[in-house]
């Protein structure tokens, strides 16, 4: 990063974050991980890589072939598992296997003992009850409990924002309606609410997002509010509207900057609820649709396995592992953005 590009406030506020070690060290180890996810393709998956046959590449991640591409009878999909298959490509190519060559939803019928299966070489974190790789699914699924939690922080803040900037800002009527509102709506059973609207329909990511932004969208409007309501009466504020400007103007351009400090602040920490959130659905059988790569799911199973503790346990692990370091990258973040430190 080209610290001179930030300028001077960016630089100190740069500065301070890398001063809190263990943030600075969680920030580059969360983004390590979440990309690394986000090509689960390539790591874990039971489609070849690469295969080479007769000459010519042929990409099995990306694109389907028939068996009869590789010299096989039938015109269906090549199974990639099926030692037939792979001793037709081998006898006039070569094989690349991801490094875990199984996929989220792939059962291992070749395994040691029932499933659950203990962890072997083949499966280094074991089978769930399906036969289905755990490792596989820990990868997949932390990608879907990312992506999931980041898209809900950004819409519920930029919501939460909104809100908070027209209370805050205009204040009267305005805030009181909007007090009540808030009031009334957080007073709601969240979780209930949730699960009630999840068994009206069949849920997949983009409902569940929906219906917990409904819900979610409430944890910055008391911050942003109090900012508006301090900063519209100092003169900078009051200058700018004596000089004629809109109020989005004022409230976008010059406001809503010092408010942000806030938001960026608190956002590691809505993250983590919005993580956390995902899991529980998935936990108690109202998230994502059955099949789907899921850690609440997992814990789920090692409930029902407690003769499997590698399930609980390797999922448990990876959650408190995610929570842990976005907790610390917000503790960071707080201490890079309050005024008061200076080492």
């Amino acid at each position: 990063m080209r610290l001179f590009s930030l300028g001077p406030l960016g630089r100190e506020r740069w500065r301070r974050f890398k001063a809190n070690k263990r943030g600075f060290v969680s920030l580059w180890v969360f983004l390590a991980i979440f990309v690394a996810s986000l090509f689960s393709e390539l790591i874990a998956n039971d489609d070849p890589l690469l295969v080479m046959y007769g000459g010519r590449p042929y990409f099995p991640v990306f694109a389907r072939y028939s068996e009869t591409t590789f010299g096989g009878d039938f015109e269906t999909d090549a199974d990639y598992r099926d030692p037939y298959v792979i001793d037709l490509i081998e006898e006039n190519g070569l094989i690349v296997w991801a490094p875990i060559r199984f996929s989220y939803d792939t059962i291992n019928y070749d395994l040691p003992s029932p499933a659950p299966s203990a962890p072997t070489k083949e499966n280094p974190l074991g089978t769930d009850e399906q036969g289905k790789d755990v490792l596989a699914t820990v990868l997949y699924g932390f990608r879907v409990s990312v992506l999931f939690g980041l898209t809900l922080t950004v819409i519920s803040s930029i919501i939460g924002v909104a809100a908070g900037a027209l209370q805050g800002y205009y204040g009267g009527v305005v805030d009181i309606v909007g007090q009540r509102f808030i009031e009334v709506w957080s007073g709601m059973p969240t979780l209930f609410m949730l699960i009630i609207l999840s068994s009206v329909v069949q849920p997949n990511f983009w409902w569940l997002l929906v219906i917990t932004v409904l819900f979610g969208w409430m944890g910055l409007v008391g911050v942003v509010r109090a900012e508006f309501l301090r900063a519209r009466n100092l003169e900078y504020a009051l200058a700018a509207k004596a000089l004629g400007l809109r109020d989005s103007v004022i409230m976008f351009r010059h406001i809503l900057p010092n408010a942000l400090v806030a938001t960026l602040t608190f956002m590691p920490f809505i993250l983590c609820g919005s993580i956390t959130t995902l899991t529980s659905l998935d936990f108690l059988g109202f998230g994502l649709p059955p099949g789907s790569p899921s850690l609440g799911g997992l814990l789920a199973q090692g409930k029902e396995n407690l003769q499997a503790p590698w399930l609980g346990i390797t999922a448990f692990a990876v959650l408190a592992g995610t929570l842990s370091l976005l907790v610390f990258v917000g503790e960071a973040t707080r201490d890079a953005f309050d005024p008061r430190r200076q080492s």
